[in-house]
């Protein structure tokens, strides 16, 4: 990963994708301008859906040249660390939620080399991370329940973005978004402090991996409305 910095990132998230044609989805869109690839894991069990696991991040790695941002949406994490960090994730984040010792997890995550994140659910404050900003790289923010995509933007979130933000302070800890994050939205968390965006269906829908010219018009009329927010 490049030096730390809090430009905009647009992360699409892959759960948007075709799932038969995955790797050439995740050269599409870096192709049209991607930043990260997002890969939500689900496990039917702390969310209500099921997706993919590490052997599909090992399959799409060789076809990701920059980041691949794993956000793990499984209760328990830590048996299952090993693998998504040998899948070669850049990033793998883990909710505070999911288990009893999330401070374990990221030194887990952090001890495989693997920058560590922790995401929080729009229920949760954003205090429960208060004491870990010293040992993670990323929070991401919930601005839907999880679990599915396309679900609405959850408004009240942005103040916890906001809150974040003042609490992060200098550290270099990224503020990710994912949920319902659109040309509509973007501007709202930008102006908030986020500076990953994760987007799923606002950039996959109209285009395809044969076809990703699309995929670059909608990650553009993202990046292009954050960034005149901040």
């Amino acid at each position: 990963m490049t030096a730390f910095d809090r430009s905009i990132k647009i992360a699409p998230s892959i759960l948007a994708a075709d799932f038969a044609n995955f790797g050439a989805e995740c050269a599409a869109v870096e192709g049209q301008g991607a930043d990260w690839i997002h890969v939500d894991v689900m496990d039917g069990h702390f969310v209500p859906n099921i997706s993919f696991g590490a052997a599909t991040c090992a399959a799409i790695r060789p076809h990701i040249k920059g980041v691949m941002d794993v956000h793990l949406m499984i209760s328990p994490v830590d048996p299952f660390l090993d693998g998504f960090i040998a899948a070669g994730a850049d990033v793998i984040t883990a909710h505070v939620e999911a288990g009893p010792h999330i401070h374990r997890t990221v030194q887990a995550i952090r001890a495989g080399g693997v920058r560590a994140g922790v995401a929080l659910n729009p229920g949760t404050p954003a205090e429960a991370v208060r004491g870990l900003l010293d040992e993670i790289d990323l929070v991401c923010v919930m601005t839907v329940n999880p679990g599915f995509g396309g679900q609405a933007f959850i408004e009240s979130q942005v103040t916890k973005i906001q809150q974040l933000r003042e609490m992060i302070g200098d550290r270099p800890v990224h503020i990710e978004v994912d949920g319902g994050v659109d040309a509509r939205t973007a501007p709202l968390v930008a102006a908030a402090g986020a500076d990953v965006l994760v987007a799923g269906s606002a950039v996959f829908r109209g285009g395809t991996a044969a076809a990703p010219e699309v995929y670059g018009e909608n990650i553009r009329r993202i990046r292009t409305v954050a960034e005149a927010a901040i």
